[in-house]
This record gives structure tokens, C-alpha cells and sequence, in this order.
């Protein structure tokens, strides 16, 4: 690889260049984490209350290889067929997943709280032919099946693989007090019995027989993308993309990964690609044990998790960490094992970072990165070398340039599109010929993100292309406007956008969440007039309950704006 600047920022232990794959597909990868941590627990599902679930390392081979068999000698799946999957962290996700790659087939993560037509938009277009789905959400199927491909539904429980006194005393919970399950009025197969099914017909020559043809160039899943444009798109991960994104993830990290000695939290749901390569996969061929958490909303549901489990490690979202740090039982009972936490998603703001490490004792890095690269693109060093606001330095075998609208390099510090090149990088968008090739160009991902690079190779994002704000011809980026008036007093959370002004262009507005009665549009204001030139100051702040988020807590700009350009139209302002 090409010296570049970070190479002299890597720590000690990390190689610059990944060695080769330690398996030709990920079922190989899985197949060799279950076989090295057998007897271990993989993973327990925590429920708000306490009551839990798990599943060994051998529990979770085996019951993935029955529904690699049910999916092929059952359903009727063939090589490269699709298979959607619409659940929240729980344990049959990963009984899933490591399942459709060992039929051969292609996963589909879907969001479960997605409405009918998102639903009858990622089915149609993935031609999905197979849908397991969590049975809370089961009632959309007679509007959305229709309109798809799917023949063969399976549905599963919250408390699949429970005690069975303890999946009881849920499932009578969900029927008769939270009244969370509908009537299911379409043909569908409940999971156990697919494994059931699974079971009789699983044997190892079958299963090898699965995987005649899958290399590391299959594509393993489509994962779906606004990408920098609308319309989700699907990402095309192969199981080379997954693998060298697991291994450029524990490279980065070293020793601050132990094999057979971490146990993380996943608090953000595994159907994103964030917590399904860092999370699932990443801590699975570590022999991690994996704490799944259904749902982090209220945060207050995480409070029985850290208490019952020594957690070493914890994903999250800027808007996660920041709503902990609010939380009493948190601040009163920090977890205590907790080594190290890597931020994602979306920017963690620096008052955020230091709040957390002043707090929890330990340290809280930024990486960052895509979809279509499998995630993650740069990380920072956990030795020390962190820096605050930044999202690091590119993992082993990633390359990264910042470019004018030319496609030339910009000089050290100066902003320009980020693009890059890695073995992360996707194949392609599914049938998307035309924005595949708009988004790589000559073998560089343009990630449409403005970022800027200093002489050490550390990357900082200035923010989305399609986000800057033009205020009399001068660029002001959200980002650095969200991240200073997230250090003032009381402000919980912030969403900055740019909106049409007849004299300027566009004029910055900002929109808070609070935390008290302290917070003030005058004090927020007052605080940026300290801070920042004129043209970046919020023309209007607006208090307000809250902001939309996506599933894993982004604050989504896009909705911000169109709700404000609506209420505006509205009063004739």
C-alpha cells in the first residue's frame, strides 16, 4: 500500500495491511469462532425487567446449520435467493443470519418498525422470496405480502430460546397486558418449527453442499442505503466485504480487544451495519459474549443489563451516550468494567466525549463510516492518540483523499469530499447500474462527505455535502455549529439546518431539546455570538420535546427541514 500520512499515527500493533482472509466465506469465519469458544455463551437477550435468555457458541452452529437446511430443503431456497429479515436484537437474529449465509442465500435487514410501503419497498426490490419476521409486527403482512415476491414466511418470539417459564410469563405479558400481539391471518411457519424441520435434514454433507460456488466475492447481504441519494438503495456486501471490515475493525483496535475475555452491549439494533459488522460479527470470532438489548428506548432499559453483566464494551450513537449521561441510576452506578466505547453513525460531540470519560472513567473514540463500505472506513487509536471531534484515522488496507469538485486533492486542513478505496468497499448497488456508477468512479467510493485531513492522517468531518448551508456565498457546516451549542448548560440534544432566506440564501436556524427551564433561545444565541463569525450564527432557536431521529437515534436533518418549511408555509413566514 501507498505510504500515506496515518500510517506514522498507527499504534505499534497494528499492521498496515490486512493478511489474507482466515476463511473463503463467512460461514468458514463463523464455523471457526463456534468450534474455538464451544461451551461459551455468544449471546443473552436482556429484557428491560431483568429476565433473560442465552445461547452458547455450539447452540448457535447448530441451530443456524437447521435453518440453513429448513431454508433449503423447506423453503425451497436456492443459491443467491433473498431472504428479508425484520426482527429487533433478540436471540434468533443470529441464529438467522449465520443461517442464510450458510444456505447460500442473501440477508436482507430490515428495519421492524418500517410502515407497509417501506416494507413493499425493500421486498419488491431485494425480490426477496422468504420473510422471518418478530411476530409483534406480523399484522402489516396482508397489506405488504401482496405486493412482493415473498412465498414462505417465518415468524418468531421475544422470547424465543427463553426458559420456558420465562418465555411464558413474557408471552402472557405481551397478550394480556401490553396487548402487542396481533392476529396473525396469513400462512406462516413459527420458527421452532423450522428449526424442527431443520433439524431432520441438517446433515454435514448437505450443508457442504450449500456453499458449492460461494467464494468470498458472493454477495452475502444487501443492506439497504439513502446512500447520498434518494430512494434506499442495496448495498451489495460480499462475504470478502464482511470479513475484511471484522478483521480491519480488530486490527485497529489490537489488544484492546481480548479474545475470549469481552462482553459488549448491543444496544443498537443488528440489522444496522454498524452493530451488525462491529457487534455480531467483530465480537462473535472474538468469543465475546454478547449482551443484546431489544430495545435502548427508554435508556432506563439498559439499567438492568448493566447491572447483571460485567460490560467491557459499548456501541452507540452520539444521541445514546448523551441520554445515559442524563439518566440517575447511571450517573449514581457508572458501569465500572467498562473499558473502552466506540462512538458511530453520526458525529460525537466533544462535550458528549468528555463528559463520558470524566463519568465512566474510560475511554469513548469516534470512527465512522458507510453502508456501501461494509461500515467502517477510519477509527481512532484507543492508546492515547485519540482526538477529540475527529472520526481517526483509516483502518488497515483503506485509503482516503479529500477532493474539489474537480476531483483534485485539496491541500492538508482544507475541506474537500472524502473519497475512498478498501476491500470494505461494496460491490455495487443492486440493480443500480447507473448510481453505482455515479457513486464509484475509477475505483474510489465518493462518500458525499466533506471532511478535511491534518498532517497526521486524522480525518474530521466537516459535514454531508448535501447538508452545508450557503449564507451569502459562504459555507457553514451543521456540524460545528450542533457540537458547540451541545456544550451549553441544559441543552440535551440539537439539530442545526439551513433554511431559504430572501436576503442571504439560506439562514441557519437551530432546533433544541432541554433538559430544564435554563435553556433560552438568548442563551444559546448569545453563546454562539461568543464563538462564532457572524454569517454561522442561528438566525432562530427553537425549544422544542423533541427531535426525529432514525432507528438509532441520527437526528434526521432532512425531516427537521421539511417540518420547518411546512410550519412556515403555514403562518406565511
Amino acid at each position: 500500500m501507498t505510504e500515506t500520512p496515518w500510517m506514522a499515527s498507527y499504534p505499534s500493533f497494528v499492521e498496515p495491511e490486512l493478511a489474507p482472509l482466515p476463511s473463503p466465506h463467512l460461514p468458514g469465519f463463523i464455523r471457526t469462532a463456534a468450534d474455538t469458544y464451544a461451551e461459551t455463551v455468544a449471546f443473552t437477550q436482556c429484557m428491560p425487567n431483568g429476565m433473560n435468555g442465552s445461547l452458547t457458541y455450539r447452540q448457535i452452529d447448530e441451530l443456524s446449520d437447521a435453518f440453513a437446511a429448513y431454508l433449503r430443503e423447506s423453503a425451497g431456497v436456492q443459491p443467491g435467493d433473498r431472504v428479508a429479515v425484520q426482527m429487533p436484537n433478540c436471540l434468533s437474529y443470529p441464529v438467522v443470519a449465520f443461517g442464510v449465509f450458510k444456505a447460500g442465500a442473501v440477508l436482507v435487514n430490515t428495519n421492524p418498525l418500517y410502515t407497509p410501503t417501506e416494507m413493499i419497498h425493500q421486498f419488491s426490490d431485494s425480490g426477496a422470496t422468504v420473510l422471518v419476521m418478530i411476530d409483534m409486527f406480523a399484522d402489516r403482512l396482508d397489506t405488504v405480502l401482496p405486493h412482493t415476491s415473498i412465498k414462505t414466511v417465518i415468524t418468531t418470539r421475544i422470547g424465543e430460546f427463553f426458559p420456558p417459564v420465562i418465555a411464558g410469563v413474557i408471552r402472557l405479558v405481551q397478550k394480556v397486558w401490553n396487548r402487542s400481539l396481533p392476529k396473525i391471518t396469513v400462512a406462516h411457519t413459527p420458527f421452532r418449527e423450522a428449526i424442527a424441520a431443520g433439524k431432520k435434514e441438517a446433515t454435514p454433507e448437505r450443508l457442504q453442499s450449500y456453499l458449492e460456488g460461494v467464494n468470498a466475492d458472493t454477495v452475502g447481504a444487501l443492506q439497504y442505503t439513502g446512500g447520498t441519494t434518494g430512494v434506499a438503495k442495496g448495498a451489495m456486501l460480499t462475504h470478502a466485504n464482511l470479513m475484511s471490515n471484522t478483521m480491519q475493525m480488530l486490527g485497529i483496535t489490537g489488544p484492546f480487544l481480548r479474545h475470549g475475555a469481552e462482553t459488549v452491549m448491543t444496544a443498537l439494533p443488528l440489522y444496522h451495519v454498524f452493530a451488525f459488522t462491529v457487534n455480531l460479527l467483530s465480537f462473535f470470532h472474538l468469543g465475546a459474549r454478547n449482551i443484546l438489548i431489544p430495545t435502548p428506548r427508554p435508556p432506563s432499559n439498559l439499567k438492568r443489563a448493566f447491572e447483571n453483566y460485567e460490560i467491557t464494551w459499548l456501541t452507540g450513537v452520539n444521541t445514546l451516550f448523551a441520554a445515559l449521561l442524563k439518566e440517575r441510576w447511571f450517573q449514581d452506578s457508572p458501569p465500572p468494567h467498562l473499558r473502552a466505547s466506540a462512538a458511530g453513525g453520526m458525529a460525537l460531540h466533544t462535550s458528549v466525549a468528555a463528559q463520558w470519560r470524566e463519568m465512566v472513567g474510560s475511554p469513548i473514540v469516534e470512527g465512522y463510516g458507510l453502508t456501501e463500505t461494509s461500515p467502517v472506513l477510519t477509527f481512532n487509536p484507543l492508546d492515547g492518540t485519540a482526538k477529540d471531534g475527529t472520526i481517526g484515522i483509516p483502518v488497515p488496507s483503506t485509503l482516503a483523499r479529500c477532493i474539489d469538485d474537480d476531483g483534485n486533492d485539496v491541500s492538508v486542513g482544507e475541506p474537500g469530499e472524502l473519497v475512498v478505496k478498501g476491500p470494505q468497499v461494496m460491490a455495487g448497488y443492486w440493480n443500480q447500474p447507473e448510481e453505482t456508477a455515479e457513486t464509484i468512479r475509477d475505483g474510489w467510493l465518493h462518500t458525499g462527505d466533506v471532511a478535511e485531513m491534518d498532517e497526521q492522517g486524522f480525518f474530521t468531518i466537516v459535514d454531508r455535502k448535501k447538508d452545508v448551508i450557503v449564507v451569502s456565498g459562504f459555507n457553514v457546516y451543521p456540524n460545528e455549529i450542533e457540537d458547540l451549542i451541545a456544550g451549553v448548560d441544559g441543552v440535551a440534544e440539537v439539530g442545526v439546518i439551513g433554511l431559504p432566506d430572501s436576503r442571504s440564501g439560506e439562514r441557519v436556524e437551530a432546533f433544541v431539546v432541554s433538559t430544564g427551564d435554563g435553556v433560552t433561545s438568548e442563551k444559546i444565541i448569545a453563546h454562539c455570538r461568543k464563538n462564532l463569525a457572524g454569517y454561522k450564527i442561528p438566525q432562530r432557536v427553537t425549544v422544542v420535546d423533541e427531535l426525529p431521529k432514525s432507528p438509532i437515534g441520527k437526528i434526521l436533518r432532512r425531516e427537521l427541514r421539511t417540518n420547518a418549511v411546512n410550519h412556515a408555509q403555514k403562518d406565511g413566514s
